[in-house]
């Protein structure tokens, strides 16, 4: 049985409601990685486990419907975007082991405006001054929450900002497979490509979990990972990164949530300053797709 490669449509809006619901499993991810650090699980061990459950559950779940799963139509986008993602995960789950979940966070949604930066020269896309303006303003309510030349910025958040910049093409090699590859073909290759690599280094001082909390991390780390990067890509079919990327600051209030109540280590009064100017240029920004998709089919609009 094949299936067809649902093509790119623009449906923004829906795009972001599927993005938001997938950062619900996007911050389960990251906590479970933050816990089984904290329990003495090796990295290179988290990052393995968190692709081989990956790859196992995409296998069952889509190999018996679509028996062309493995063939691509640009299998250099395929493996890149794998590459990217190990990056993301890696960077991410390395420094989170040095820093709370809020900075972590924080860091990595430097990506929105490297994804807006980039949009332009990899994707074509017009960016006016009014997004630009917004996720400005999105990126200073970071600063205000890691507050640059204090403890927040610890030689991990430079290893956090590559991450981000990793995420940052990561979102746009999404967007230029959306309508090439399915996104079941985009879950498989992802997976694989990022277990491949992080093999050799998986099995070096193996450690098993050993209480009911960390065999529960342990699994759902791939499982969340698998979800909520099937939500992304399939929500990158209806709406471009520029569109997308300023919503995945919401994960920021439920890592902060996870962090307060799983590792006692609650948001400071910055967090709760800058927590509002993120989430406000996320908002605007959704208002002002919703203007500019309404004008689109009457006049242009100044965007």
């Amino acid at each position: 049985m094949t299936s067809r490669i649902a093509p790119v449509e623009e449906r923004r809006n829906l795009g972001i409601g599927i993005l938001l619901f997938a950062q619900l499993f996007f911050a389960t991810l990251d906590t479970s990685a933050k816990y089984l650090s904290s329990v003495g699980i090796p990295l290179g061990e988290i990052v393995f486990i968190r692709y081989a459950v990956h790859v196992a559950l995409a296998l069952a779940l889509f190999l018996p419907v679509q028996r062309n799963l493995f063939v691509t139509r640009n299998w250099r986008l395929e493996v890149l975007r794998g590459l990217c993602l190990l990056g993301v995960t890696a960077a991410n789950f390395l420094a989170q082991r040095f820093l709370p979940l809020t900075v972590t966070g924080a860091l990595m949604f430097t990506m929105p405006l490297m994804v807006t930066a980039l949009s332009g020269p990899l994707l074509g896309e017009k960016i006016g001054w009014r997004r630009w303006a917004a996720v400005a303003a999105g990126f200073v309510g970071i600063l205000v929450i890691v507050r640059p030349g204090t403890d927040a910025f610890h030689p991990a958040s430079l290893i956090c900002l590559a991450g981000a910049l990793s995420a940052a093409f990561y979102s746009i090699i999404t967007r230029k497979l959306a309508g090439i590859d399915s996104a079941a073909t985009q879950q498989v290759y992802s997976g694989i490509i990022s277990l491949a690599c992080v093999t050799p280094f998986a099995f070096g001082g193996w450690v098993w979990p050993t209480t009911g909390g960390s065999w529960f991390a342990f699994l759902a780390i791939g499982i969340a990972g698998m979800i909520a990067h099937q939500l992304n890509t399939i929500a990158h079919r209806f709406a471009p990164p520029s569109a997308l990327a300023p919503f995945g600051y919401t994960e920021l209030l439920l890592l902060a949530l996870a962090s307060w109540m799983i590792f006692g280590e609650p948001p400071d009064a910055w967090f709760y300053l800058g927590a509002p100017m993120i989430i406000g240029s996320g908002i605007y920004i959704w208002l002002r797709e919703r203007k500019l998709n309404r004008a689109v089919t009457i006049e242009p609009v100044e965007d």
